[in-house]
């Protein structure tokens, strides 16, 4: 990883994400753009507004410790936020874009439209969305893998920025147990039940290591969680059980006019999920 963009609008959750990137640039040797975003209008103040935010980025790359010995570079854009940060990311050749996690709503928790979730919808990059206050090299990593094309380019995202190189890393994968719901119907004992799921439960694991090692991925070096149900389910519960720093997930990225989301999975994790996660495209340029 030669090049990361971390964007902010000066607020807490920004800072969080600021000094994030600044851990994962100097472990490294990334440079770091920091960017902040000012509105087009009113056109007489933007001068000023420019000026004023030039002046704030140049104290934060003095005054936050974990910049020390990084090669900071501050930005400042005009215009509308999702667009500017994926113009400038494309300018500095980002591999990776840091952000600060989307503003909790106290009624509703919304995400699409928000400033994220669009760059993460629309943009090639991997973006990092940072929830916690700790800023440190990840140490616990959790990649959510489905064996889809989608899944294989987030694992191989993750590797080649380095974010797993010193990681403990535990793969997560939900399966169905297809035949159980016949199985009840038949009245087969729960005994029986269990052992058709943990014999089910052995078959994806395997099937998940061949998957690994066939992609090039030391399976070894993995511990795994395979449970079976749906994704988010089995996702949140490998979080709680586990305690990674960061989640890997990889998005379709899909758009319309009726539809603009992520894909359900990974829609509602950046959504829910209160740990650091970093979302992959489909189409990423981290490599």
């Amino acid at each position: 990883m030669k090049r990361i963009l971390a964007a902010t609008d000066f607020s807490t959750r920004a800072h969080r994400a600021i000094r994030q990137a600044a851990v994962l640039a100097r472990q490294s040797g990334a440079e770091l753009t920091l960017l902040h975003i000012v509105d087009e209008e009113p056109e007489a103040l933007v001068a000023l507004e420019v000026a004023e935010s030039r002046k704030i980025l140049d104290e934060q790359i003095a005054s936050i410790p974990e910049l020390r010995d990084v090669q900071c570079h501050p930005s400042v854009a005009i215009g509308a936020p999702h667009d500017a940060i994926m113009k400038v990311a494309t300018a500095v050749n980002a591999n990776l874009i840091v952000m600060g996690c989307h503003r909790k709503q106290l009624l509703r928790d919304v995400f699409v439209g928000t400033t994220i979730e669009r760059v993460i919808r629309t943009g090639t990059w991997p973006v990092l969305m940072v929830n916690s206050e700790a800023a440190q090299a990840y140490g616990s990593v959790l990649i959510a893998l489905d064996l889809s094309d989608t899944s294989t380019n987030a694992l191989s995202c993750a590797s080649a920025l380095g974010i797993l190189d010193d990681a403990r890393v535990t793969v997560v994968h939900a399966f169905d147990a297809i035949a159980k719901s016949k199985l009840a119907f038949a009245d087969v004992t729960d005994e029986r039940i269990s052992a058709y799921v943990e014999t089910e439960q052995q078959r994806a694991t395997s099937e998940l290591q061949g998957y690994l090692t066939s992609r090039s991925f030391d399976a070894a070096r993995c511990s795994y969680y395979v449970a079976e149900g749906d994704p988010v389910p089995v996702i949140s519960k490998a979080v709680d059980a586990i305690g990674p720093e960061l989640l890997v997930v990889g998005t379709h990225g899909r758009s319309g006019v009726a539809k603009m989301l992520l894909g359900s999975v990974a829609e509602q994790l950046l959504r829910t999920m209160e740990l650091d996660i970093l979302a992959v495209p489909r189409r990423s340029m981290a490599s």
